[in-house]
């Protein structure tokens, strides 16, 4: 089977730590079928000229071609025009990567488009013109934030009823889609899979050391640095958090619009609150051995993979409430969920969790999930149902 996956969410020379997720399931993926990707790079004219202020041109020395694990890559521009209403953002990328696409007029047997807007709107029509049918994967933001949106929330309506599947990583969002006029036999639902081999029980002590932190109780967040992730709801809790565990210490992993401002936010409470900055995969493993607890205070979600990260690393979690994490959270072992957006809630649980002693082999037991081949090969069936070939 020859798929070709569109999405503007996969790593690229330029941030080679961009969806760590959809690099280790498409690799995966790539063992089971013909895969190349075109992940989309955002352009305008002159984006070059605007590096330091855009990351359109921050991008614009990608190259148009590599290989990312073993994956034919490819980088086509889609005309991105800053400020301008969301519902020219679907079309303008359809436009923009239509050209690409007659070099896989019949070398393709599916199109699966990573991302319900824009990418998701540009595959089904990109599906359209191959005459093959198309697979749209979602993602937890992607529905709950940007299809909210008025102009994206009639082309999303208008696009993902057209797909052959539609694939979401959990129940919540399957049916959100669904409200979205989605035919429920058409939603499947595939969850993210765990690097076993870095995601695991390890020594506290060791990593600490390796890290170079202090003694005593450790939060950690890993994530992007926006809004929506409650990154900002978490700073603002930490002094109440230090009111009841004054030796506890938050380290933020991640990169993002708000840094700045969580730097400012965190100073007055020196090596209490760490600013760690964007670190690769691999490094992730080390924080999650550190911490006491992994915490995500999102305001929406699809199955975030931090947690079932952590949850593989024997690591208890503080989260919010919502999309998939109570599919994951299903008991008090596991951790402990809040409403989303509320601080003092996300304090408390935080303060309580911080001093509460607990066994990382069982909660990495409680909370295993499949790895990243049974992620793919659900996936990989999706892919072949639509298409209608036979999965050996």
């Amino acid at each position: 089977m020859r798929v070709l996956a569109i999405t503007k969410i996969f790593p690229n020379a330029a941030e080679p730590l961009s969806a760590p997720f959809n690099r280790q399931q498409f690799a995966a993926l790539r063992e089971r079928c013909d895969l190349e990707v075109m992940a989309t790079i955002p352009w305008f004219p002159g984006a070059s000229l605007v590096q330091r202020w855009s990351s359109a041109g921050k991008l614009a020395a990608v190259p148009r071609r590599e290989t990312i694990v073993g994956i034919a890559v490819s980088h086509p521009r889609t005309l991105y025009v800053p400020r301008l209403a969301h519902v020219a953002w679907g079309p303008l990328y359809a436009a923009s990567i239509a050209p690409a696409l007659a070099a896989y007029r019949g070398k393709v047997d599916v199109v699966l488009g990573s991302w319900a807007y824009p990418d998701g709107f540009a595959a089904v029509i990109a599906a359209k013109l191959l005459r093959v049918p198309c697979v749209v994967k979602l993602h937890g933001s992607d529905i709950n934030v940007i299809a909210k949106l008025p102009g994206p929330r009639a082309l999303t309506v208008w696009a993902l009823p057209q797909a052959a599947r539609v694939v979401a990583v959990s129940r919540a969002l399957a049916d959100e889609v669904i409200a979205l006029g989605v035919r429920a036999d058409r939603v499947r639902i595939v969850m993210n899979g765990v690097d076993a081999d870095l995601f695991k029980p390890g020594d506290r002590a060791a990593a600490r050391a390796e890290l170079g932190l202090r003694a005593g109780p450790l939060a950690v967040y890993v994530g992007n640095l926006k809004p929506e992730k409650g990154v900002g709801d978490l700073a603002r809790a930490w002094p109440v958090v230090l009111d009841q565990v004054p030796d506890a210490t938050l380290a933020i992993i991640g990169g993002g619009a708000l840094r700045g401002e969580l730097e400012a936010m965190a100073k007055p409470y020196g090596d209490r609150v760490k600013i760690v900055g964007p670190q690769p995969l691999e490094r992730v493993p080390l924080w999650m051995a550190a911490c006491d607890v992994l915490t995500l205070p999102s305001h929406n979600e699809g199955t975030p993979n931090v947690v079932l990260e952590a949850l593989a690393s024997g690591r208890r979690v503080v989260a919010s409430s919502v999309g998939g994490i109570p599919d994951l959270i299903t008991q008090s072992t596991l951790g402990t969920l809040v409403p989303a957006k509320d601080e003092a809630a996300l304090a408390a649980a935080l303060a309580v969790a911080l001093r509460t002693p607990y066994d990382p082999a069982e909660v990495a037991r409680l909370g295993a999930r499949g790895g990243w081949a049974a992620s793919a090969t659900a996936l990989h069936a999706v892919l072949a149902d639509a298409a209608g070939a036979t999965v050996a």
